[in-house]
């Protein structure tokens, strides 16, 4: 049974690195990932001297849909895995399995605010500093995406990473479940 528990524990490591990886390289400056897949789904430096949101909604809504395919499913073999065991495990599975259809929809409600949240800091930022190059004497308008960019890409791999942690705290506690089993 010990074997079992530490399949799951790897396979449990595995998502929780490859969504991390996704992440990572999407905040890396420039796009750079250190993964060959992550690299490619990266996101390119603006083209133009203006950086655009709308890249970055795209991109926070596409991991928030890998995050969410990936986890539901590790969820359901780890809910597989404890229905398989003792009848008291096959009611906390079934348990999970209520819980996660009953706040699964609010749980996506709630989570689909955020990238209008990080507009708003994107926003922030690039006002900041453009009121900053005013008054340095720079004319050029909106400033060119620069330090304010890299924060911005920072700021939102936190963010990335503390819902990568919300969504994974209930296969924390399948994965406990089994550990005690």
């Amino acid at each position: 049974a010990r074997g079992g528990h530490d399949e799951h524990e790897r396979e449990c490591a595995r998502v929780r690195a490859a969504l991390a990886n996704a992440i990572a390289a999407d905040g890396a400056a420039g796009g750079a990932g250190r993964g060959g897949r992550a690299r490619r789904a990266a996101l390119p430096e603006p083209a133009g001297e203006v950086a655009d949101y709308s890249m970055y909604r795209q991109r926070y809504l596409s991991l928030q849909h890998t995050m969410e395919t990936a986890i539901a499913a590790l969820r359901g073999r780890l809910r597989g895995a404890l229905a398989a065991g003792t009848p008291g495990m096959a009611r906390l599975a079934a348990l999970d399995a209520v819980m996660e259809r009953a706040l699964g929809a609010r749980e996506r409600g709630l989570l689909a605010g955020v990238p209008a949240l990080l507009e708003t800091r994107f926003d922030r930022l690039r006002r900041a500093a453009a009121q900053d190059a005013g008054t340095e004497g720079d004319a050029a308008g909106d400033p060119p995406p620069g330090s304010w960019l890299a924060v911005f890409r920072k700021d939102m791999q936190r963010v990335l990473l503390a819902e990568l942690d919300i969504r994974l705290q209930p296969v924390e506690g399948l994965l406990a479940a089994l550990r005690a089993a």
